[in-house]
C-alpha cells in the first residue's frame, strides 16, 4: 500500500477490470492490452485457470505498475495463495462471515459481494473493507444512491453493468471505483486475442474516469 489509507491504491486505480479468463496466456494477453489503454487496475478471477501464476507472473512483469487483485475468491485456501502470489486486493461475489476473516486475515484490502440492504449489514459486519455492489446491473446507478441513505459510510464498487458511458454517473452515485467484466474485457476478444479491441475500449474507460475526476486522474 502506498498510504495508510486501504483503499487508496483502489481509488487512484478507478476502473479494476474483471478478467474470467478462458486461459493463462489470454490473461496474461488482456493485461497488456488493458494497460496500454490506461487501465491499471487487474482482476484475476479464479474462473481463470491457473490464476495464482497469472497473478505471479503479472507481478514479476509489471511490479507497482498494476494494481492486482484476486476474484471469486470462494475458499481460504483461494485468498492465501493469491496473496502469496502477489494480490494486492481479494473479491468475493458474496459474503461469509467466515471467509471474510481468512481474506482479512492476510492483510489485503477486501472486498465482498453484496446487493440488499441485509447483505450489506453481513459485510459492514464481517469487517471488510468495501462492499462490491453485484450483481450492479439490477439497480443501476439509482439502486446505488438510494443504499448510501442508509449506509454514507460504507464504500461501494459496483460490478456489472458499468460501462465508459454510464461510469461518471456511478461516480457520482457514489461508488468510490467500478469493477467492470464484460463491458471492458469480453471472453469473445480474449479467445480471438484481439487485443487493440480490448486496448480501444479500455482507452474509452480511461478518458471516462478523466472526464469524471479532471485531468490528474
Amino acid at each position: 500500500m502506498s498510504s495508510t489509507d486501504p483503499l487508496a491504491d483502489l481509488r487512484r486505480a478507478t476502473v479494476v477490470a474483471v478478467l474470467r479468463a478462458p486461459s493463462a496466456a489470454a490473461a496474461l494477453g488482456a493485461t497488456e492490452a488493458l494497460l496500454a489503454g490506461g487501465v491499471r487496475g487487474i482482476e484475476i478471477t479464479y474462473s481463470t485457470p491457473d490464476a495464482a501464476e497469472v497473478i505471479a507472473e503479472l507481478r514479476r512483469r509489471h511490479g507497482n505498475e498494476v494494481y492486482l487483485g484476486a476474484g471469486t475468491v470462494l475458499t481460504s485456501a483461494h485468498a492465501r495463495e493469491s496473496v502469496d502470489a502477489g494480490a494486492q486486493f481479494l473479491v468475493s461475489p458474496g459474503t461469509r462471515p467466515e471467509l471474510a476473516a481468512a481474506m482479512l486475515g492476510t492483510g489485503v484490502t477486501v472486498l465482498s459481494g453484496a446487493l440488499t440492504p441485509s447483505e450489506v449489514m453481513v459485510a459492514v459486519d464481517a469487517g471488510v473493507h468495501v462492499v462490491k455492489l453485484f450483481p450492479a446491473s439490477l439497480g443501476g446507478p439509482a439502486f446505488l444512491r438510494s443504499l448510501r441513505g442508509p449506509f454514507p459510510d460504507v464504500p461501494f464498487v459496483p460490478t456489472g453493468g458499468v460501462n465508459a458511458d454510464n461510469l461518471a454517473e456511478w461516480l457520482a452515485a457514489g461508488a468510490v471505483a467500478v469493477g467492470a467484466g464484460s463491458e471492458l474485457c469480453s471472453s469473445a476478444a480474449m479467445a480471438a486475442g484481439d487485443w487493440e479491441t480490448i486496448t480501444a475500449t479500455a482507452r474509452q474507460f480511461s478518458a471516462a474516469v478523466r472526464a469524471a475526476r479532471g485531468p490528474a486522474a
